[in-house]
């Protein structure tokens, strides 16, 4: 096992799946504690059960990131689970896509509440563990330990899309929020920064024909891409493919790590070559 990660103890929504429980094994291997987070119990509890058989430490948290309960919940799990919080990965969501003139509130409402109001919740329930804890810290020792707030973004919030108003608003407002936190809580060593990934090759970017759907809390929602839409996507990266969970999670990592100590309210692009 790797100790990069030794010792930190770290939240990472929506990683029962895809990108994020990518971003949970690999943290794992590296020696932090993960909370593992879904709306769904068995992806959740299948991902810690992983973990623990490659010899890491992690537990589940399951619920719903929109849920008015859900920050302080699944902070104060980590808390009294290992007795602190390093770092927080916002990287739940989804998409639910219309042309603007045809988008319902609950679309744009959704959409905004889960990528935008849900890491705003749980950055904000942190603050005692982070900040608060800082202050004992550099009281006691002189220096506060370097605590990481990593937030997802989209090259769609860099740039927009075609049919996805919604979420390209959510995730430029996620780069936003960002930005603002690397300077409020600058002073008690917190580095926040956020990935913005291209295509990567999760069940939210395979073929909408495939008929995958994902729970918001109260209804289901067909994800995917058409097929014809999804080649043009791929056509358009310089790499000339999708992105591996595994290597968007290696992205997150860096800023998770102490290879970012001095890095900041910054913007990095995982998309094999693409940029806006």
């Amino acid at each position: 096992m790797r100790t990069m990660l030794k010792d930190r103890v770290a939240i990472i929504t929506g990683s029962g799946r895809g990108i994020g429980q990518a971003a949970a094994m690999r943290f794992a291997e590296e020696g932090a504690k993960v909370v593992v987070s879904d709306i769904d119990a068995q992806p959740a509890e299948e991902t810690v059960a992983a973990i623990k058989a490659a010899g890491g430490e992690a537990v589940a948290y399951v619920g719903d990131v929109m849920a008015p309960e859900f920050a302080e919940g699944i902070v104060r799990k980590a808390a009294d689970t290992w007795g602190g919080l390093h770092i927080i990965v916002n990287n739940a969501g989804f998409t639910w896509d219309c042309m603007v003139h045809k988008m319902a509130e609950e679309q744009w409402d959704k959409i905004l509440d889960i990528h935008l109001k849900a890491p705003y919740r749980i950055i904000k329930a942190a603050y005692p563990y982070f900040c608060n804890a800082a202050k004992e810290e550099m009281e006691k020792e002189g220096q506060a330990v370097a605590r990481k707030i990593v937030n997802i973004s989209s090259v769609a919030g860099v740039g927009g899309n075609l049919g996805q108003a919604n979420y390209a608003s959510a995730k430029a407002g996620i780069v936003g929020l960002t930005k603002t936190m690397s300077k409020e809580w600058a002073r008690y060593n917190v580095q926040a920064n956020c990935v913005a990934f291209g295509f990567i090759d999760t069940r939210l970017t395979q073929d909408k024909e495939k008929g995958i759907e994902v729970d918001t809390g109260k209804e289901k929602v067909a994800v995917g891409v058409p097929a014809k839409q999804r080649d043009i996507f791929i056509k358009m990266i310089p790499m000339a493919r999708p992105g591996t969970p595994e290597e968007a999670a290696s992205a997150i990592l860096f800023f998770a790590s102490p290879l970012s100590n001095y890095v900041s309210g910054q913007l990095l692009i995982c998309g094999g070559g693409f940029s806006m």
